[in-house]
């Protein structure tokens, strides 16, 4: 069964920092390629941050400088460091799991609020 399980949403000041969390089945994590999204109320999903299937990695623009996606393969989860938060990055965040057959994996989502 695929499961990607994220955690580490919450509330957050402007200029914040929070780390989300997405843990894949073992499966998944090592076959997949792996990325964040979000989605703002009224806008269409978004890619934040993803690996490519050569190991580098594409951010948004909003996000260069400021978000990091890394992983631990030895726990099969990657993360998305967030820092210097605005509240226009308020959103519901994806883990994505895309894999070479074209079908791709979500997480249930984890709200992200930047507000003062």
């Amino acid at each position: 069964q695929v499961q990607l399980v994220e955690s580490g949403g919450g509330l957050v000041q402007p200029g914040g920092s929070l780390r989300l969390s997405c843990a894949a089945s073992g499966s998944i994590f090592r076959n997949a390629i792996m990325g964040w999204y979000r989605q703002a109320p009224g806008k269409q999903r978004e890619l934040v941050a993803r690996y490519t299937s050569g190991g580098n990695t594409n951010y948004a623009d909003s996000v260069k400088g400021r978000f990091t996606i890394s992983r631990d393969n030895a726990k099969d989860t990657v993360y998305l460091q967030m820092n210097s938060l605005k509240p226009e990055d308020t959103a519901v965040y994806f883990c994505n799991a895309g894999m070479r057959s074209g079908v791709h994996y979500w997480g249930q989502g984890t709200q992200v609020t930047v507000s003062s």
